[in-house]
């Protein structure tokens, strides 16, 4: 997939639909897929912030969830398809889920929050299978805690449930 670099982050040159499809393809597979969606705050602070930069370089694709990044690759004269909310490939990756079947796990907030984006998403998505979900606050490698028994417990829930 052709990508144009910003500030040093390689950002995907994809629309609404291929980052979809790659995205259900991915699901289709069986695959493990880690999108990342950055504004250009977060390719700012990416060049700030080398823990930020790892993270978003180990990503399969980076989309361009602001419009200051599609205004800049213009002014690179290589400009990208379109802005790609993270919020509407959500959206799009939930209705995929309902309409075929499959189950999502959610990941992260405060306690009872991951469980009443739940209770919204089956409001909006009747059919949607929910395998699971678990608060944000544990110990784990986003804690700086790699392996720590909270989170070897959160990952064993996440694959016990199978989403």
């Amino acid at each position: 997939m052709e990508k144009i670099r910003i500030l040093g982050i390689d950002i995907d040159k994809v629309d609404m639909k291929n980052a979809v499809q790659r995205c259900t393809q991915a699901i289709e597979n069986n695959q493990k897929y880690f999108v990342v969606t950055p504004n250009a705050e977060i390719v700012v602070n990416a060049g700030q912030n080398k823990a930020l930069y790892d993270i978003i370089k180990k990503a399969d694709m980076v989309v361009p969830d602001g419009i200051g990044l599609v205004i800049g690759s213009k002014i690179l004269r290589n400009p990208l398809k379109e802005r790609v909310t993270g919020i509407d490939l959500m959206d799009n990756l939930l209705k995929y889920c309902n309409d075929n079947g499959k189950s999502i796990f959610l990941l992260g907030a405060k306690d009872g929050i991951a469980q009443k984006a739940c209770e919204n998403i089956k409001i909006k998505y009747k059919d949607i299978k929910i395998a699971g979900y678990h608060h944000g606050y544990y110990k784990g490698i986003h804690t700086g805690a790699k392996g720590n028994d909270e989170e070897k417990a959160v990952i064993q829930e996440i694959n016990d449930a199978k989403p």
